[in-house]
């Protein structure tokens, strides 16, 4: 039995030079006495629950999930140091600046990532298997490319600094890692454990983050673990929320928590940062979601009434701009079944109408954009 007011952390060895940190095991039963941490945890359900019980009133709700899993990739690559933005995520390669496209790559590499790991869930539980796949896709031909995509580390890595010198947090060492990798995966898929699902997650990330088995995109993957736990523990039917925005706001607060757990045992103080995050990132999910659907259907309404023998194709268009609000005549044409002229007269209209917008400023191979929508996720 583990107590949360008692909690030891690990412990610091002697490696060449530097010392690094060994966590302790996590697979146990745990305890704690605080009453501010069963409130928030009973807050965060309850916000979970409605953010899920809305999502199943919401009509073809698969239209805005890759929406949702774009902006994941954004953000928590931002987090990491890349500067693409949403909208620049959701544009072909071929419209992305040369000096941005390796910051794109490592984003949209996040988006196929993240979508082989919710599907992944269906055939096997999070394992070492399923996130060693996930992180070979996420370093697939980009800048980590050189750092063993898809396979634990085999030397030591460090966060912070230049070198192991005056690295701010030193992992264990490569020696630990299957052991602790087992026992993590153990924790998370052991039925036997009365510990509720978010307590669970909460100290699983934080162990995740600690053990940093691989030489790069670390934060990610753990990261990408919160939502892939509460989908596959059916806390969230889909992955409808993600925690990255509320960890980018205060990257300094994120970083600092997870710290004063190696440095103090104060591992109380995460778990209240974080299911504060899950409440509040819930609270915000339901909202926009909730905004999404009047104006979708205000949208809707709109093409039924005003767009005569050409709502039909319209409103087709809109359910596809819904899933990328990016669109090219070109595009609208093979999307609706019509010409290409056609397509033309329709986009126009829709850009007459405030729907969509221009963007390029070109005469050719015009790029549209359904900027309200967007906004409204962004």
């Amino acid at each position: 039995m583990i107590n949360l007011e008692n909690f030891e952390a690990g412990h610091y060895e002697s490696g060449y030079g530097y010392k690094f940190f060994v966590p302790n095991m996590i697979n146990d039963e745990w305890e704690w006495h605080d009453p501010v941490i069963t409130q928030l945890l009973e807050r965060a359900a309850i916000r979970l629950g409605e953010l899920n019980s809305f999502s199943r009133f919401v009509p073809n709700l698969d239209l805005y999930i890759q929406l949702h899993v774009t902006k994941e990739a954004v953000v928590s690559s931002r987090i990491e140091g890349t500067q693409t933005r949403m909208d620049e995520a959701l544009l072909p390669e071929s419209e992305i600046k040369p000096e941005r496209k390796d910051d794109w790559k490592e984003v949209n590499n996040y988006i196929v990532a993240i979508n082989h790991a919710i599907g992944s869930l269906e055939k096997f539980p999070i394992s070492s298997r399923l996130i060693k796949s996930t992180h070979k896709l996420l370093l697939d031909s980009v800048r980590g490319e050189h750092k063993l995509p898809g396979e634990f580390r085999t030397s030591q890595n460090w966060i912070g600094g230049n070198s192991l010198m005056d690295a701010k947090f030193i992992p264990p060492h490569h020696d630990y890692l299957n052991i602790l990798m087992g026992d993590l995966e153990n924790f998370l898929n052991n039925p036997d454990l009365s510990l509720p699902t978010l307590m669970k997650i909460a100290i699983a990330h934080y162990q995740f983050e600690t053990i940093h088995p691989f030489l790069d995109g670390n934060g990610r993957i753990g990261r990408l673990l919160i939502t892939l736990f509460l989908v596959q523990e059916r806390i969230l039917d889909r992955p409808l929320l993600y925690l990255s925005t509320y960890f980018e706001k205060r990257k300094d607060l994120y970083y600092d928590n997870l710290n004063e757990i190696r440095t103090k045992n104060d591992l109380k103080q995460w778990i209240k940062y974080f299911l504060v995050g899950i409440e509040q990132t819930a609270s915000q999910a339901s909202q926009t979601l909730y905004e999404i659907l009047r104006f979708k259907e205000d949208v809707e309404h709109k093409l039924q009434s005003e767009y005569g023998r050409r709502n039909h194709q319209a409103i087709t268009l809109l359910h596809e701009l819904l899933k990328n609000p990016f669109t090219t005549v070109e595009q609208a044409a093979s999307i609706c079944g019509i010409t290409y002229k056609a397509a033309n007269e329709l986009v126009k209209k829709m850009c007459g109408d405030d729907i969509l917008v221009e963007i390029t400023g070109k005469n050719r191979n015009r790029l549209f954009v359904f900027e309200k929508y967007l906004n409204i996720v962004n």
